[in-house]
């Protein structure tokens, strides 16, 4: 019998998805089940968008350029320049979403045994990526009492050894919630920049903010270009999930060079795909407003009603659109099998995702679920509700 690889069997599975065949099993019993498992936004696409998939007059459905088309990364240069972000084309490589992104920009700075620091938790899929590319992640503990704030400068610079390539953070945060501020932004980047390492910022929800604080990107200070490497992606800015549309970019011209040589040998991103986000970029300005206001009145919702759980820790989410509970169980991904298994309130119930998956240190999160808060405020009621009663009825 042929044997599979270490790294394969290694790679963790998603916590966002593992729960997926007790989903279905629910499903097929007839229970409808309100998913807040995954970052899927339920807000229509762009209507130009669509448009141009459903209107598209082609004879041939050819390879894109590698790096993405011309116009689609001229138009992202018009976009980064109303965030203070001033690039050219050249600078960015377009990518089968962000998750491409991470991947060549891991195997780009890292070669293996190389270490990444990264703040946990984290998108859980770093974790993938890191052993994909056998890259060992370092995490650094952020605490749910302090809103899972940046832990001290200190415990970064204590982790640096002569194996660390890259500072990796996202911001704002998956699956937290919590936005970097300008200052904690500065801080980190002058620490990569000391121990000449990159410093890696996953951007892809920029615009996801309920507080008065204002995004910082990596890439408006200038002292930090040869450093700074910054992931982005039209996936939740735009509704457009399954194009798979993302990028890298950085005025580090070597790293862009190398990312290319990855970009190279998977031929290009998908076409169709390139024409539904380069549409979404010269949508009306209203659709990014009217989303946030959106998930700014879930948000609303999803405190209100959380507010209401006893025995309960969660975070309060300044960004993104997710977050963290800590649950008086002992295990939170049993009590998740448990709310599709054995448990529903009028023929619904709830598909969260367990937060250890979101951890590189192996003994925290077994006690929190993390929550998209994707649905409509009378479904994020009845999913939060149907969480409460859940609790009082699993015993862990």
């Amino acid at each position: 019998m042929p044997t599979i690889s270490k790294k394969g069997n290694n790679i963790p599975p998603s916590p966002i998805r593992k729960l997926v065949p007790f989903a279905d099993q629910a499903k097929k019993k007839g229970v409808e089940i309100l998913h807040l498992n995954i970052g899927q936004p339920d807000i229509k696409s762009p209507v130009e968008s669509l448009d141009a998939i459903r209107n598209i007059d082609l004879d041939l459905l050819k390879y894109e350029y590698s790096q993405g088309s011309y116009d689609f990364r001229n138009n992202l240069c018009s976009y980064y320049s109303g965030h203070n972000i001033y690039i050219k084309p050249d600078d960015i490589i377009t990518t089968v979403g962000a998750s491409e992104a991470l991947s060549f920009t891991m195997n780009s700075i890292c070669d293996p045994g190389d270490e990444v620091i990264i703040p946990e938790p984290f998108y859980a899929n770093y974790n993938g990526f890191a052993q994909a590319s056998d890259v060992k992640v370092i995490p650094i503990t952020s605490k749910i009492e302090d809103n899972f704030s940046l832990p001290s400068i200190e415990s970064f610079e204590d982790k640096i050894n002569i194996k660390t390539k890259a500072i990796i953070i996202c911001n704002p945060c998956n699956p937290t919630g919590y936005v970097y501020s300008k200052d904690e932004i500065i801080k980190i980047a002058k620490l990569a920049k000391k121990h000449d390492l990159f410093i890696v910022v996953d951007e892809v929800y920029r615009e996801f903010i309920y507080t008065n604080l204002k995004h910082f990107s990596i890439l408006e200070d200038e002292r930090f270009y040869d450093h700074a490497i910054l992931i982005d992606s039209t996936s939740k800015r735009y509704s457009l999930c399954g194009a798979r549309i993302g990028f890298i970019v950085s005025k580090n011209s070597e790293f862009i060079e190398t990312c290319l040589k990855f970009a190279l040998t998977r031929l290009s991103p998908p076409t169709l795909a390139l024409i539904a986000a380069n549409e979404a970029l010269n949508s009306d300005k209203n659709y990014i407003k009217n989303v946030i206001t959106e998930y700014s009145n879930r948000r609303k919702v999803l405190i209100t009603e959380l507010s209401k759980l006893q025995d309960i820790k969660y975070s309060d989410p300044m960004g993104a659109f997710y977050s963290i509970i800590k649950l008086p169980v002992k295990d939170a991904e049993e009590f998740a099998k448990f709310l599709l298994t054995d448990f529903s309130v009028d023929n619904e119930s709830v598909m969260v995702s367990p937060a250890s998956g979101f951890y590189s240190s192996k003994d925290n999160g077994h006690d929190e679920i993390r929550i998209a808060f994707v649905l409509n405020s009378d479904k994020l009621k009845r999913a939060i509700n149907i969480i409460n009663l859940g609790l009082k009825e699993f015993t862990s």
